[in-house]
């Protein structure tokens, strides 16, 4: 009930309960500003960080879907020629095992990588634009 009579009355309910409600100094008003003004400032660097966060992350995917195509690309033109190597020598066997354990994990995992590079990279220029 008091609500309501607060509300036609055009006051509020401690008015009408006879509680003292102090004006606004000037002083508050300055203070009031001063902190809206630190708290735009505040947002506005975190703003930056962020975008500046997404274009970092955006060009690290950039260079790993880059890297992996080159990666592809030696491998395609190397054509697996450590193959034909001898494998009696045993520098040459561990070198070749090497080679063709990071060829096999490499052509399984590579491809979900660059998906996932292209993916990003996607999502970060649309979420740039908006």
């Amino acid at each position: 009930m008091l609500i309501s009579l607060a509300e036609e009355l055009d006051t509020s309910v401690s008015v009408l309960l006879g509680e003292d409600v102090a004006e606004p100094s000037p002083d508050d008003e300055l203070n009031l500003k001063s902190i809206s003004e630190r708290l735009e400032a505040i947002n506005l660097q975190l703003a930056k960080r962020t975008t500046m966060r997404i274009r970092i992350i955006r060009w690290l995917l950039i260079l790993l879907g880059v890297g992996i195509m080159s990666i592809f690309i030696c491998l395609a033109t190397m054509g697996s020629e450590y193959l034909n190597w001898d494998f009696n020598d045993p520098e040459l066997a561990a070198a070749g095992t090497l080679l063709h354990a990071f060829e096999f994990l490499f052509v399984r995992i590579a491809p979900f990588a660059f998906i996932v590079s292209v993916i990003g990279v996607v999502l970060t220029y649309t979420k740039d634009k908006k």
